[in-house]
C-alpha cells in the first residue's frame, strides 16, 4: 500500500514515522511546500528504520505532486498555525483553501485516494 502523507512538519513527520513502525504501508511519500524539507524529513526517517524496524520505503518532495501517483490514502497535515490577532475565521478560511487545493492535486495524481486531514490542536491560551 502506498500512503501519502502531505504537510512534513512535527505532525506530518510523526504520522509517516507512525505508518512505517506500524508496517501500514509499504512506500510512504512525504509532500510539503518548504523546499527541502521532505526530503530531510524522509531522510531522517530512513536512517532510523533499522533501529525502529522497519523496512518501508520512505521519499519525500518539494510540491511534487506526480509522486503521489497511485497513493491508496492520502493524510492531510499542512496549514497554517493561528498568529497573533487572527481570527479563527481568518484561519478556517486560509487553511481550508489550503485543504481544497491538497486535495484537488492529490485526486488528479490518484483518482481512488481515500484521504483525511488532521486538525491542529489550538494552544491552551487560545481555548480561554
Amino acid at each position: 500500500m502506498k500512503v501519502t502523507v502531505v504537510g512534513a512538519g512535527a505532525v506530518g513527520a510523526s504520522c509517516a514515522e507512525y505508518i512505517a513502525i506500524k508496517n501500514f504501508a509499504s512506500q510512504v511519500v512525504l509532500i510539503d511546500i518548504k523546499e527541502g524539507l521532505a526530503q530531510g524529513k524522509a531522510m531522517d526517517l530512513n536512517q532510523c528504520a533499522t533501529l525502529n524496524g522497519f523496512d518501508t520505503q520512505i521519499s519525500g518532495y518539494t510540491a511534487d505532486y506526480s509522486q503521489t501517483s497511485g497513493s491508496h490514502v492520502a493524510v492531510i497535515t499542512s496549514g497554517i498555525p493561528r498568529k497573533p490577532g487572527m481570527t479563527r475565521e481568518e484561519l478556517i478560511e486560509i487553511n481550508a483553501g489550503i485543504v481544497k487545493e491538497v486535495a484537488q492535486n492529490l485526486v488528479k495524481h490518484s483518482p481512488e485516494v481515500i484521504y483525511c486531514k488532521f486538525k491542529k490542536t489550538p494552544k491552551l491560551a487560545e481555548q480561554h
